[in-house]
């Protein structure tokens, strides 16, 4: 669990890479900054009160817990050992800790890719720290912690389709919804965030006369390999055990890659006539995206359609930012929120039934109920995850969220950080 815990938290700095190989030269550094700025404010939050907030004892109305009940992890860490309490496997509590914060520190990093070369990096380090007590903390106590998205007796699953008897004296869900490592508490979550932000930021100075262009697509490959690299932590790792339940998923990671990675590129080449490698490693990402929920209830096979559609989706996706004229700079709404959301509504189709969970429309009579389910849990996410990110934005909006316009055209990096990625006889070789 602490390995992939600790290739979760490689995820990060290899988004900084993908997202700053996406920038312009003269926004590089500041589109990295926000996601190691995350990294540091998110880490500390989470230690304080986002551990309690998202999985404490106390629930209030199944949508947060208490984030004083175990305020700076009281009661987490106990004697030499380390064992409080078990997590969802043999291992004492504190490694969850560690497992679950790095979830939460990525998918605030996510949301920077909307904002590209026009946001304050004060603003965003205050917006990043109110979003995730406001919406993320929420919406993982609501999924994976009991809460109104879970399986629990008293969530909405249960309100729509009744409960049964758990089998340890308890009730739970008769069709539970499914989300096995964060469809909708990671990428929903960030995708709807992203386009929220960016409706109310409004565009940068030149969208729609300019073209904007990665400055460096090794790096953005490079960072979708690492990304790739860590998601087997992610996925694999919420299984919670070395079990049949993490293979399941490490191979379905992989089949559903591959697959959306292809499907960008046919997509591609059908309507650009070129497959191009920002194509490859935006359909790696999309392919990532879509499995992460799915990863433990479907097959390989299911995994590959599941990916390949993915791929095709978001290929078509990115380019409604023209069409609406909606600035989403690096593409997290055509990516993240439509891989997310397709992944977590399909799983109602594609899910098999395996490690105890309820099959999908492809494989059962009543699978129509789960698909049910999974269309609510998504509608749902995505309503308090707006909201939340309004009321985010609107307390921020004091401090400034735009910065100048001269600052814009002259570079994000020179006026908000005082550095360059570059020095001036590199610049040539680079463009």
């Amino acid at each position: 669990m602490l390995m992939a815990a600790s290739l979760v938290l490689l995820m990060t700095p290899a988004l900084a890479l993908f997202y700053g190989g996406m920038s312009r030269q003269k926004s590089v550094l500041n589109m990295m900054m926000m996601s190691f700025g995350s990294m540091g404010l998110v880490g500390i939050i989470y230690l304080l009160w986002g551990w309690s907030m998202s999985y404490g004892g106390q629930s209030v109305g199944g949508v947060f817990a208490n984030p004083f009940e175990m305020f700076g992890l009281s009661g987490v860490i106990g004697d030499a050992s380390g064992w409080v309490a078990s997590g969802s496997g043999a291992y004492p509590q504190v490694v969850d800790v560690a497992f679950q914060v790095t979830f939460a520190i990525i998918t605030v990093a996510l949301i920077s890719g909307s904002l590209a070369e026009r946001v304050k990096f004060g603003t965003w380090m205050a917006f990043a720290g109110i979003w995730v007590t406001l919406a993320y903390f929420p919406l993982a106590h609501m999924v994976w912690g009991g809460g109104l998205l879970s399986h629990s007796e008293n969530g909405i699953a249960a309100k729509i389709f009744g409960t049964v008897d758990d089998g340890e004296g308890g009730l739970t869900a008769a069709v539970a919804p499914i989300d096995f490592a964060g469809g909708t508490v990671v990428h929903i979550n960030a995708g709807i965030a992203a386009l929220v932000l960016v409706l109310l930021i409004g565009k940068r100075l030149e969208f729609g006369r300019t073209a904007y262009r990665p400055h460096n697509l090794p790096l953005v490959m490079l960072g979708a390999a690492l990304l790739w690299f860590g998601w087997f932590g992610f996925n694999a790792g919420s299984a919670f055990g070395a079990n049949g339940a993490a293979g399941l998923a490490w191979v379905n990671t992989t089949a559903a890659t591959a697959a959306a990675m292809l499907g960008w590129l046919v997509a591609e080449r059908i309507r650009d006539g070129h497959a191009t490698s920002l194509g490859a490693a935006s359909g790696v990402v999309a392919g990532l995206v879509a499995i992460t929920p799915a990863a433990g209830s479907v097959s390989p096979l299911g995994a590959v359609a599941l990916g390949a559609v993915a791929g095709i989706l978001s290929a078509l996706a990115v380019g409604l930012k023209y069409r609406f004229g909606y600035d989403d700079s690096l593409d997290v709404v055509g990516v993240h929120l439509v891989a997310g959301l397709w992944g977590t509504v399909a799983i109602g189709l594609f899910a098999t039934g395996t490690f105890d969970t309820a099959a999908g429309l492809f494989y059962s009579a009543d699978g129509w109920k789960l698909l049910v389910i999974q269309a609510v849990i998504a509608v749902v996410a995505l309503g308090f995850t707006a909201v939340m990110t309004t009321i985010a934005w609107a307390l921020c909006k004091p401090l400034g969220w735009r910065i100048d316009a001269a600052d814009e055209q002259s570079g994000i990096d020179g006026t908000q950080h005082a550095e360059t990625a570059y020095e001036p006889s590199t610049t040539a070789l680079i463009r």
